[in-house]
């Protein structure tokens, strides 16, 4: 469970409870992001990778190399037991462990890369950078990741505003697109490419279910009934679409 003052006005979160949505339906990222990363240096071989927040392991999984030395870490055991699960299940040998990003207990001067999706800004800044300092090898990088939906989708707009009808709490400002542009080290830079991600209204539902401000934060009396009236609201929309979405990424070697 976390609660912080900068997010959703305090409201408690807890990402555990979106443990099997998140690893069905958030696993949406596109070719472009993977094909990026092994240019990045992540996940070649002979090299350790570290990726923090890791979540159900999605990141990992899709970029696994058995010729590197892959850890994840996060703080729900929920997602850490299904990262497990589906390492074991496809056969590859990724160590997660259940640990803050900002205080993980490994070793210094321990990995090539640092990889954290979708998370950073949740993290206490002073301690993930003194965290990273120590966790990287010299020349080191660190690599942030967010895959951003559009706004003036329909969409988009349609759930997030039914989302808020139940849980007004629910902060959808930019900060995690602020965070990209960050300078928390030095010479940072910034990619941005467009793409679109196909949904069904099934799989489009699951996305929103795996999102903070439904099941990680709605009661369950409350989840259900906007569980139930977003299903009816997306019988409006066709089976089969595409929602626009931006992808960053931001890196820093050390």
């Amino acid at each position: 469970m976390i609660s912080d003052k900068r997010i959703d006005k305090g409201k408690a979160f807890d990402w555990g409870n979106t443990s099997e949505e998140y690893a069905k339906y958030r696993n949406i990222y596109p070719s472009i992001l993977y094909d990026r990363l092994r240019e990045l240096g992540v996940g070649r071989d002979g090299s350790s990778w570290l990726d923090i927040g890791t979540g159900t392991g999605i990141l990992p999984q899709n970029l696994y190399n058995e010729k590197a030395e892959i850890t994840g870490v996060d703080i729900s055991e929920k997602q850490i037991l299904l990262a497990r699960e589906s390492a074991k299940k496809s056969e590859r040998n990724i160590n997660y462990l259940v640990s803050y990003a900002e205080a993980t207990g490994l070793p210094d001067n321990s990995f090539d890369t640092i990889t954290a999706a979708q998370c950073f800004w949740y993290f206490d800044r002073d301690k993930i950078k003194a965290e990273i300092c120590r966790l990287l090898k010299p020349n080191g990088k660190l690599i942030k990741i967010l895959l951003d939906w559009s706004y003036d989708d329909d969409y988009v707009l349609s759930s997030i505003n039914l989302i808020k009808k139940y849980n007004p709490d629910w902060d959808v400002s930019k900060n995690a697109l602020k965070d990209m542009y960050d300078d928390l080290f030095n010479a940072r830079k910034t990619e941005c490419f467009n793409c679109e991600i196909p949904f069904t209204r099934e799989s489009w539902h699951g996305r929103m279910c795996a999102c903070r401000g439904t099941l990680a934060s709605m009661d369950k009396e409350t989840f259900e009934k906007w569980s139930k009236e977003h299903t009816e609201m997306l019988k409006e929309y066709p089976n089969e679409f595409t929602v626009k979405h931006k992808l960053y990424i931001t890196y820093f070697q050390l």
